[in-house]
């Protein structure tokens, strides 16, 4: 397609993607845009990043820039950094053959390789552009924008894809999805993002290889999951997946609570992750550990139940218990960094402390750093499940609203609700001095 026949213009193009574009030309080689930013202005989007291809290798793009790192195993890419923008460039993809999966090839020719259930785990393999277009997961992300001569490249109909609004696998989707299973999620994804719907031959073997995605490594399917229910559409997000059977591998401890739609457990998910697209779509700031406190909750709660009444724990630690296993399964299937799982621990410690309010009490919990998270994770449940819980979370909507002085109020109207003298101060007797023996 002429620039005439597409309307992309160089103003819908990062600066630092035509510069990279540029230099790789002016050094020879050619270079496209592709991929989504390609597929996202064409469709009146504003890219979030721009990708190029070259059929410069990784070594002859690192000698081109000074601002470049390599990076990947399974195929090497190249970073080029201009600040927080990065640029990444790719090597146009070929072709596997027999002989490059042979083992008794000497090592530096063995550069594919799949495993036994068909997924690339080695995937080195350098081509022509009409081969990587073929190397493509979906038919619109084999589109290529030239900025030598302002034309796109389409070569599996793309457009054709996107004026159907389909989402479409390029070649056979089930030794595509076996190739890498992560494609799956990636249909699910850019269907939601996109308003498309699955195409039928595209959406045919998803359920019967969901449980692929139990061989991707757990760190890779933390960044992925990030993506699809931190998009602003991750409530919709959810129930493509559970349509397709895709929660299972991802989340199986939760899966057993989601048999009912209408379930308290299924209801919580939903209100949680609705939230969490209300507040992304207002750009304000939220943070996996929540969404990942939430998705957990209900396996936690059952588990410290089953913990008290299997092995006669008191609900403290049988708690306490609950959060480490639960977590530490879930790990091995998403890798939850530390850094959010500890986040996770205090949101969830926090539903055993807020409905303690006597004394104290109250005002320390209002100085609690996860104070805020796990007060919005009490009203999401409140919400849901009612009745005492919903009260609970209301007084505390009142309570850190309110004056000094109202607070004091309440607390008192609290205690004599609850008995009176619960909660109030013991006085200490205060013990005789020992006399010596002169005295």
């Amino acid at each position: 397609m002429t620039r005439g026949e597409h309307g992309i213009s160089r103003e819908d193009v990062s600066a630092n993607a035509l510069k990279v574009m540029y230099r790789l030309n002016g050094a020879g080689f050619e270079s496209y845009l592709v991929g989504g930013c390609v597929r996202d202005i064409l469709m009146g989007h504003e890219p979030k990043d721009f990708d190029v291809v070259t059929n410069a290798t990784p070594e002859q793009i690192k000698g081109l820039f000074r601002n470049c790192r390599l990076i990947g195993r399974r195929f090497r890419l190249a970073h080029i950094v201009f600040g927080r923008e990065i640029i990444e460039v790719a090597t146009f993809r070929g072709h596997h053959q027999e002989s490059d999966e042979d083992e008794n090839l000497p090592k530096g020719k063995a550069v594919a390789k799949r495993d036994a259930h068909g997924q690339l785990v080695r995937d080195n393999v350098f081509g022509t552009i009409e081969e990587d277009a073929e190397r493509r997961d979906f038919t619109f992300n084999a589109m290529y924008y030239s900025v030598a001569d302002f034309t796109v490249k389409d070569f599996a109909n793309g457009l054709a894809a996107i004026e159907k609004r389909e989402v479409e696998l390029i070649g056979d989707p089930e030794t595509r999805y076996r190739e890498d299973p992560v494609r799956m999620l990636r249909a699910v994804r850019f269907a939601v993002k996109l308003g498309m719907r699955i195409e039928a031959k595209t959406a045919a073997p998803i359920k019967s290889l969901a449980n692929l995605l139990q061989n991707i490594p757990p760190a890779r399917l933390f960044e992925e999951t990030l993506k699809l229910f931190l998009s602003g559409k991750g409530e919709e997000t959810f129930l493509m997946l559970h349509e397709y059977g895709l929660i299972e591998p991802l989340f199986p401890q939760l899966t057993p609570f989601l048999k009912d739609e209408n379930s308290r457990e299924m209801q919580f998910v939903r209100r949680v992750l609705s939230n969490t697209d209300e507040r992304i779509n207002n750009d304000q700031r939220v943070t996996p550990a929540f969404l990942y406190a939430a998705l957990l909750w209900y396996p936690v709660e059952e588990q410290s139940q089953r913990l008290q009444s299997e092995s006669g724990l008191n609900a403290h630690d049988a708690f306490n218990i609950a959060s480490g296993e639960v977590i530490a399964r879930q790990t091995q299937r998403i890798m939850i960094p530390k850094r959010f799982s500890t986040v996770v621990r205090d949101i969830w410690i926090l539903q055993q402390r807020l409905p303690k309010r006597f004394g104290r009490r109250a005002f320390q919990l209002l100085t609690h750093p996860k104070f805020r998270a796990g007060y919005d994770f009490l009203l999401a449940r409140g919400q849901i499940e009612g009745g005492d819980l919903l009260e609970l979370a209301q007084w505390w909507t009142h309570f850190q609203h309110a004056d000094n002085g109202k607070q004091k109020g309440m607390l008192n109207a609290l205690r004599k609700s609850e008995g009176g003298a619960k909660g109030a101060p013991r006085k200490r007797k205060r013990k005789p001095a020992k006399r010596g023996p002169d005295a």
